[in-house]
């Protein structure tokens, strides 16, 4: 997806980092992580380090992630020492999960039609649901996936309509042989209604009936933490997001 927004992206597996930067108004497609397993203190301190100096040099801003399950014990404690010293903050956390749920039955929801994203118009109001929900300006999203043929095409990505209008989204992706779930948000105004839940299903179901594939994955931010196990996620891993310090 990074690829997709510029071909020229920095996509680059470094000793212990993985690059994944669009350098574009979109945070989420401007990322670095770490990939070493059960690093120790010592050697995930270099990394944040290296890790910041590469994002130094962007001009756009975006998110170290960090998989606390890949840290070593002593790392994981002083993690956010670390972070400081690198000159960084913490952003907000996630839950990394993942399940052999599919296939799914066809989701259904009193309140709402699904439409999948075919037109520049469908995911020009995906990528408004997206920017709304965590809090950036509507042309950050719209500078992420605006006007994309992977969107339209190959990502089953799907709006929820209420009375026609569009309130929830939600996407799947195959990626390393299972699904991927991406970019679910409901209008701030919608939220607490099953929307996001709902909308989750019908990318996952026809993601699944499209690939045949019968395992998921994804990153759930705090709000969407509580959801994902009614579908049958399991949490696998806490994670955690860091910006450079302003």
């Amino acid at each position: 997806m990074v690829l997709d927004r510029d071909p020229h992206a920095d996509v680059r597996d470094l000793p212990g980092i993985a690059v994944r930067w669009a350098d574009c108004e979109f945070a989420f497609w401007n990322c670095l992580t770490l990939t070493e397993v059960h690093a120790d203190a010592r050697l995930v301190e270099q990394r944040v380090q290296q890790a910041a100096e590469i994002m130094r040099q962007k001009s756009r801003p975006g998110f170290l992630w960090i998989f606390d399950d890949l840290l070593g014990e002593e790392a994981r404690t002083t993690l956010g020492a670390m972070t400081e010293r690198a000159g960084l903050e913490y952003a907000f956390s996630g839950t990394g999960m993942a399940g052999d749920l599919l296939p799914l039955p066809e989701p259904v929801h009193p309140e709402l039609t699904f439409a999948r994203v075919t037109t520049d118009e469908q995911l020009e109001a995906y990528a408004d649901l997206n920017s709304r929900a965590y809090g950036f300006p509507l042309e950050a999203g719209r500078d992420g996936i605006g006007g994309s043929e992977l969107w339209k095409k190959e990502v089953h990505a799907y709006l929820g309509m209420r009375d026609g209008l569009p309130v929830t989204c939600a996407a799947t992706m195959e990626a390393a042989g299972r699904l991927f779930v991406v970019l679910v948000a409901t209008a701030p105004e919608w939220e607490r209604r099953g929307y996001g839940e709902a909308v989750t299903r019908k990318a996952l179901h026809e993601g699944g009936r499209a690939t045949g594939l019968t395992r998921a994955t994804l990153h759930a931010t705090a709000a969407g933490t509580p959801v994902y196990p009614r579908i049958g996620f399991v949490p696998n891993t806490p994670m955690r997001f860091f910006a450079l310090k302003e």
